[in-house]
């Protein structure tokens, strides 16, 4: 199995594949689904560190003022006009 950052499994048999990418890994669950009707899951091990701050300013962690009120990410509204 290579390492990666995303590892899917099956719950109803032994396949089990790491990913570098969430794209790889999306198309390998889908085919695995797919062509064997198995319920695939996957786990992602780490994010790019953009993409953790991004979610940090965004909020979603779901962990009270977790959310960056100075992000750029929150500023959408305010750049078509809206207050």
């Amino acid at each position: 199995m290579d390492e990666g950052n995303v590892v899917i499994e099956c719950h109803d048999c032994a396949f089990r594949e790491s990913f570098a990418n969430l794209g790889r890994a999306r198309i390998a669950l889908d085919d695995h689904e797919s062509e064997t009707g198995h319920s695939v899951d996957w786990e992602i091990d780490s994010v790019a560190p953009g993409v953790e701050r991004a979610g940090a300013d965004a909020g979603i962690c779901g962990v009270p003022d977790c959310e960056n009120p100075d992000s750029a990410l929150l500023d959408w509204n305010q750049a078509n006009g809206e207050p």
